[in-house]
């Protein structure tokens, strides 16, 4: 059976009884059909004097282009803490219409490890990406309309981009304004896919409606002609897209196919933005669960990384334990072993591959100070003595890890992981701080107050393994910039390919020295980082040769197919 068949058979409850089971009172559900609601952000004043549960957090290594199933990990994680008789939830990003059109075809899990209704959360959801296009787009009128009337503030250079949820690489750069109207001034422009635009970071970090509207006020649109910035707040913009996004700010609560609560709620790429699902579904989660189960995309240098420096230390948080997926064939495949030839069994590419696991697992455990688990995705086509290989040789190491059949076997294929994690958790010595204040913080990769120059240094350094940084006279100029209109204690927030630690995408072994290439830099004062563009990675994607569109159809009985 597909995935989808397997969603579209599984015993679904009503929302309203996932939501009472859960906790949250039916005054506080604003429902979209039978199995989905929104969760009214009021709620948390009654949650606020609740302790927190425990936090979980699931990375990965460096992956194949089709993932590692930190998705299909987390959730069965999340089914697994249940079947033990843990009060579980999940806490994920929504998928992006790129990756469902593009190669991945969804994003919500697989076989019998899968949030549901699968359909809905891979295509339109609640609306909420298209709330934030709609809102991007707003503000990239507004600014072009207050040029064609005057432009009283003088605006001389445009920085904000307009977007669409789509990979679509002719709209990386385009020429607009060409209508030959009076006062039109064309100018060369470009589009960002919607889960890199500034209005989805702002969204997944900002902890209510009033910091929502500050931030968007905060947003950088361009530069006046003395080279000073021109703010969404000085075109009285941030009301109108406040507005817009009054839905979007709410998380959305569905469930697991074995009924698991699961709040979904933003969804920023980790390669091109900061990767992490918002703080409010977090902070929600963690008052409604023993367990949060929550995400960091791609790999553990993206995404874990992004995580720990940005969004816990935004929102004071800390994991409890970090999950790192593996599977046999992303371990070979960063082994030397081509894509197309992954199932074959390679012994000798394994272990080379299983260096970009240790890497990760080495910045986890010691630079960042928290505990690990490794989860190897087990697929049906896996080699037991591969396997065996790969289990000897991480205990070996001391290294805690777990054989997870989620794909397969749902929730009673993760109960040993399940187990391990609840161990590694309530094991822990600061178990009963109730707040990240009295909690052991993160130990983040870098201070804020040091230069930008040097925070991109020791990420690149500390987490990527390079030997240095090289950059463009352009972006030491904008660097230079940035830091002497005031900003250069932000946390950084690197875009660079997923498949590497490296920020060249066919360097998959890594074994030589290299340095991290940053290109350009961009401030985004409203979400409130920096974003540092490495090797060639771009904030609009294309599609593949085959994209999974070609699959995708609806059949004669209204039913969609090809979504997996």
């Amino acid at each position: 059976m597909t995935d989808i068949e397997i969603a579209r058979d599984a015993n679904l409850e009503n929302i309203n009884v996932i939501a009472h089971k859960t906790g949250i009172p039916e005054m506080y559900l604003e429902t979209y059909g039978r199995y989905k609601a929104k969760i009214s952000n009021d709620i948390m004043k009654n949650l606020e004097n609740k302790k927190n549960g425990k936090l979980v957090l699931v990375t990965a290594i460096n992956p194949t282009p089709l993932g590692e199933g930190k998705t299909t990990m987390s959730i069965a994680i999340a089914d697994g803490l249940a079947k033990i008789g843990k009060k579980s939830i999940l806490a994920l990003r929504e998928p992006s219409l790129g990756p469902v059109f593009g190669i991945k075809g969804g994003a919500t899990g697989g076989g019998k490890a899968q949030v549901a209704p699968m359909e809905d959360i891979n295509l339109h959801f609640t609306g909420d990406i298209h709330a934030i296009t709609t809102a991007n787009n707003l503000l990239a009128s507004l600014i072009d309309n207050h040029i064609y009337f005057g432009n009283e503030l003088k605006i001389k250079k445009v920085t904000w981009k307009r977007c669409v949820d789509l990979n679509d690489r002719q709209l990386r750069v385009v020429n607009t304004g060409l209508s030959g109207e009076k006062n039109i001034v064309p100018r060369e422009d470009g589009f960002n896919i919607t889960v890199a635009s500034e209005i989805m970071a702002i969204l997944c970090l900002s902890e209510d409606m009033q910091e929502l509207k500050q931030n968007l006020g905060n947003i950088i649109i361009g530069y006046n002609e003395e080279d000073k910035p021109v703010f969404a707040r000085d075109l009285k913009a941030e009301g109108a897209m406040a507005v817009l996004l009054k839905d979007a700010i709410k998380p959305n609560l569905v469930q697991t196919l074995e009924n698991t609560p699961a709040i979904i709620h933003g969804g920023p790429f980790a390669n091109i933005a900061h990767g992490c699902n918002s703080i409010i579904a977090t902070k929600m989660a963690l008052k409604l669960a023993d367990y949060t189960i929550t995400e960091a995309g791609f790999g553990a240098d993206l995404g874990a990384e992004k995580f720990l420096d940005i969004k816990c230390r935004k929102a004071k948080l800390k994991p409890n334990v970090v999950v790192i997926v593996a599977t046999i064939k992303a371990l070979k495949y960063h082994g030397g072993v081509p894509k197309n030839n992954l199932q074959e069994k390679n012994l000798n590419s394994l272990k080379i591959g299983m260096q970009n696991l240790y890497r990760h697992i080495f910045n986890i455990k010691e630079r960042f100070g928290l505990k690990t688990i490794v989860a190897i995705n087990k697929y049906n086509t896996d080699d037991e003595e591969e396997i065996n290989y790969l289990l000897k040789d991480l205990k070996k190491k001391e290294i805690e890890v777990s054989l997870v059949e989620g794909w397969e076997k749902g929730g009673a294929g993760a109960k040993d992981i399940a187990e391990k994690i609840v161990k590694l958790a309530e094991h822990n010595i600061w178990e009963h701080a109730m707040s990240f204040e009295t909690n052991r913080e993160v130990n983040y990769i870098y201070d804020l107050e040091e230069d930008i120059k040097t925070k991109i240094k020791k990420i690149a350094t500390k987490i990527y393994n390079a030997e240095g940084v090289e950059y463009t006279e352009e972006t030491l100029k904008k660097i230079e910039k940035i830091e002497k209109d005031g900003y250069g204690n932000l946390p950084i927030c690197i875009a660079k390919t997923q498949y590497s630690l490296s920020d060249d995408p066919k360097n998959l072994e890594c074994n030589n020295k290299y340095d991290i290439h940053i290109r350009d830099v961009e401030l985004r004062a409203g979400a409130g980082f920096i974003v540092a563009l490495a090797g060639k990675i771009m904030t609009m994607p294309g599609l593949p040769k085959e994209p999974a569109a070609e699959k995708i159809d609806i059949n004669e009985k209204n039913e969609i197919v090809g979504i997996f």
